[in-house]
Formats: structure tokens, C-alpha cells, sequence
């Protein structure tokens, strides 16, 4: 059977970075494959839904490049499965598991439930339903049952547990896990307001959509010996099991809001490249082999090997993903980073035509990390400079100063080639014969031009701003000085 693999997430929110990395681990491992990618909104839980939650998400993922394979579709597309369209389903196959003795009818009420806990609390027993004294079929006989059934009375379905087994799955990240069935609650698998819980719907549709491997985060391993029983009650063959590790802040806590951005989204907005994002998260746990840190999603697809996650939690290494994000734009094509600061161009009214803008990226695209720093970073290639750097200037304008460079200027001025080569011919003779050195007076320069001590190479930065703009801040700087 060919490999399928589904992302399930529920709409409760924004897309977090760990649904991200689970999501592009399916869809590497399936491409990797040949095999079928499949998105599947899980949204039973009709209690923590979030309105726009679930465009939110696919959007998320079509911005990261993750698209799915197949769907229901609809007016001849191929939309994701959605769990709330298929609750017939559930509740046959929860009929099922009663006939067959592998759930049953439970009618006990919130209150009870609590009262249940408290009482294994002060004994010290982990909170788990206690079958034996409970209301549920076994306890109340089959009559009483039936009379509650036909009256409507609110129930709920329970997963039979068989206590004494135990429950045996090989993992393909952790290895061999067993759980002891004591251990394990009868979960709820159909509420008492007939929706299924994520339990008895997930194993459906796994079944139901031919998953082979289901490839989630570790927060889920605990769930999975009820899955395991499930199958085993429907006398299906269950799926093979890949539990990714937790996403960890440098400091080995969990990766949670409190700590800085976690949605997908939050990282788009500050202005990420998708590629050196998606990057980035794919090798929180798993890594191809060699030293390069820089793939394309081809050389991941091609490298993906499931066998090689790591078990161990993945730190999420913020700085990390700054210089990767980095690396990436001093790769990316001018038009695309144009495009991406477009609109905070026009916000900074900064109305220089799009060829300037663009030869401006060029030059700074190395000292930045977001494309849109270039508009305060390199705010003097857009304007004359509002304020000069005082630690700068203090050092850097001495007394004697504008003696030693102003016959400089003066043939800068005499220039009728303005670029990079013709100005450093110049500069070059100059210090030559006047036994100087570069810096004496390329900081000067820097400081005039641009009001900063660090920039892109200086003439290459005057050849962009053009011979007038130049003279122009040459002769207002030492204008500036003679008035001091």
C-alpha cells in the first residue's frame, strides 16, 4: 500500500509553529514517498472553535507551500476533510463497539464525575472512571439501561478498557511502548450531545482514509494506547505511530506565548521569507546528514528520513532563525523583497522610484536580517540625514578635519564619471600623496553622507545616491561646521 499521511488540526486558534513542523513532516515524508498528503479539519469540540480559525490555518499552510493531496471538494476543488460534515459516521461506528462489548452506555452527570475524582483523590488514586460503581450498563443491568435509552436520558459512550492486558505499539521515533490497561481510562468516544470525541474520530478516519502512518506531536503518545484498542475492537490493522518531540525554549521549557511569537502567523507578519522559515522548522528534530543548515524544500523532500527524528525535545533557536532568515534574503530576488516592503514604503512615504528602491536593497540586502530594516537601517539613502551619530562624529571630526578633506571633496566635485571606480581612483591617489590612510578619510565621508559609523561599502553607497545628492550633503555638513 502506498504511504498517506494526514495533518489534523483543530480550529481553535492560529497555526502553532509545532502544528507547522508536524504538518511539513507529513508532507515531506509523503512526497519522500510518492505517497498522499491529506488535511483534515478536526473540529468536534465545538466548545473551543474560533471564528476564522480554519481559514487562518489553511492560509497558513499555503504560505509555507504546504498543500494537500485530496479532499472532498467542492465546485471542483479538493477542500480538506472536515470531522463536523461526518458525524453519522461516528455514531454507527460507536453502535458498533457496543455490540461487540468494546464500549458501553455510561449516564452519570457532571456532578457525579466530580464527586468520583474527589473521592479517588483523597484515596491518592489517579483520576480514572471507576466502571464498577458508576452509572453505566454494566452496573445498572440491561432493562434499566434500555428505560434510560428510550427516555432520551443524557448518556455518554465509554471505551471498554480490558484491565487486564496490556497494550503493546512500536513507535517508529521511541521504539517499543507498553502500557498497562489499568492504567488506561474508559475515554468519553461519543458525548452526551452526540459528537464524537477526537479519540473515536480520529480512528475512524484514519481507517475510513487509509492513513498508514500517523505522524503527530508527543503530546498525543499518551492517547495512543486507546487508539491502539480501538483498533483492535473494529478488527482493523492500525497505522504505524511517529511521535515528534516537543518544541523547547532555550531554556528547556515548553515552547508557549509567554516566551515570545508561536504562531505561524506572527512570524509571517514580522516579515520571515517562507523558505528560510520553513527551513528552519523542519530541522527542529531532524536534520539531513553533512553540515549545511541551507535546504531547499526539494532537499528536504529528498532527505526526509522519519527513522532519523530525534526523540529528544527541539530547542527553537530565535537568533538562529534570524540568520538563517539572513541567508536567505541575500539570496532572494530584488523584485521579491521589493515586494515585500512595498507597502511600508508607501506607509513611510518614501516616494523614490521602484529601479532606486531596488538598487538600494541590493546594496544593503548583507547587513540586514528583514527585508523592511532597509527603511530605517538605510534611511539616509532616502533622504539627507536628520541627525548625525555623536559617539561617531565626536570621533571621527576632529579639529583639523576638514582641512585634510576638504581638497578631497573639491575633487570629487571635479569628476565627470560618478561610480565606485572613479571615486576610489581618486580617494586612492589621495592618501597616497598625502601619506594617509583609508580610514582617515572614509569616516569622515561615511559621517557626512550618511550620519552613521556602519553602512554598505561607502562608494558604492555615493554611486546609488548620485554626484548632486552627494555635494549637496558635503557642502550642507561642512556648512554645518563653519556655523558651529
Amino acid at each position: 500500500m502506498s504511504v498517506r499521511v494526514r495533518f489534523a488540526p483543530s480550529p481553535t486558534g492560529y497555526l502553532h509553529v509545532g502544528g507547522l513542523r508536524t504538518a511539513l513532516y507529513n508532507y515531506l515524508f509523503a512526497k519522500n514517498q510518492g505517497g498522499t498528503f491529506i488535511l483534515r479539519i478536526e473540529d468536534t469540540d465545538r466548545t473551543r472553535l474560533v471564528e476564522g480559525a480554519q481559514e487562518a490555518l489553511i492560509q497558513s499552510l499555503k504560505w509555507a507551500g504546504i498543500e494537500h493531496d485530496e479532499g472532498p471538494g467542492k465546485d471542483g476543488g479538493k477542500g480538506p476533510y472536515i470531522q463536523s460534515e461526518r458525524f453519522d459516521l461516528y455514531r454507527k461506528y460507536s453502535e458498533e463497539l457496543i455490540a461487540n462489548d468494546s464500549a458501553y452506555y455510561a449516564f452519570d452527570t457532571s456532578e457525579e464525575i466530580d464527586a468520583m475524582r474527589e473521592r479517588q483523590k483523597k484515596s491518592g488514586i489517579a483520576p480514572k472512571y471507576d466502571r464498577s460503581s458508576m452509572k453505566n450498563q454494566y452496573t445498572l443491568g440491561d432493562v434499566e439501561t434500555k428505560k434510560l435509552l428510550d427516555s432520551n436520558a443524557p448518556h455518554v459512550v465509554r471505551l471498554k478498557v480490558p484491565f487486564n492486558e496490556e497494550i503493546h505499539f512500536k513507535d517508529v521515533i521511541r521504539g517499543d511502548v507498553s502500557v498497562k490497561g489499568r492504567d488506561v481510562d474508559d475515554q468519553i468516544l461519543l458525548k452526551s450531545d452526540g459528537f464524537p470525541t477526537y479519540h473515536l474520530a480520529n480512528v475512524v478516519d484514519d481507517h475510513l482514509m487509509e492513513i498508514t502512518h500517523v505522524i503527530r506531536g508527543e503530546e498525543w503518545l499518551p492517547s495512543t494506547p486507546k487508539h491502539i484498542l480501538l483498533y483492535k475492537a473494529f478488527g482493523w490493522e492500525a497505522p504505524k505511530f511517529a511521535h515528534l518531540p516537543l518544541l523547547l525554549n532555550n531554556n528547556k521549557t515548553k515552547l508557549s506565548k509567554r516566551h515570545g511569537d508561536v504562531a505561524v502567523e506572527d512570524f509571517r507578519q514580522k516579515g520571515y521569507i517562507k523558505e528560510a522559515f520553513v527551513n528552519f522548522v523542519s530541522l527542529l528534530g531532524w536534520n539531513p546528514s553533512g553540515e549545511n543548515e541551507i535546504h531547499s524544500i526539494d532537499d528536504l523532500i529528498n532527505g526526509f528520513n522519519l527513522e532519523k527524528v530525534n526523540k529528544g525535545g527541539a530547542i527553537f533557536d530565535r537568533p538562529k532563525l534570524e540568520w538563517m532568515n539572513s541567508m536567505y534574503l541575500r539570496q532572494s530576488p530584488l523584485e521579491d523583497l521589493y515586494k515585500q516592503i512595498e507597502n511600508k514604503l508607501s506607509d513611510s512615504n518614501i516616494t523614490k522610484d521602484k529601479e532606486y528602491i531596488k538598487s538600494v536593497i541590493n546594496l544593503l540586502k548583507e547587513r540586514i536580517t528583514f527585508a523592511h530594516e532597509i527603511i530605517e537601517f538605510g534611511d539616509y539613502m532616502f533622504d539627507k540625514p536628520k541627525s548625525f551619530d555623536e559617539k561617531y562624529e565626536k570621533k571621527q571630526w576632529k579639529e583639523d578635519t576638514l582641512q585634510k578633506i576638504e581638497p578631497l571633496i573639491q575633487n570629487f566635485k571635479a569628476l565627470d564619471t560618478w561610480n565606485v571606480d572613479t571615486m576610489h581612483k581618486i580617494a586612492e591617489d589621495y592618501i597616497n600623496s598625502n601619506n594617509m590612510k583609508f580610514g582617515q578619510i572614509m569616516h569622515p565621508i561615511r559621517l557626512m553622507i550618511t550620519g552613521k559609523p556602519v553602512g554598505a561599502g561607502m562608494f558604492e553607497t555615493m554611486e546609488i545616491l548620485g554626484k548632486d545628492e552627494c555635494i549637496d550633503r558635503f557642502n550642507d555638513f561642512i556648512q554645518k561646521k563653519k556655523n558651529a
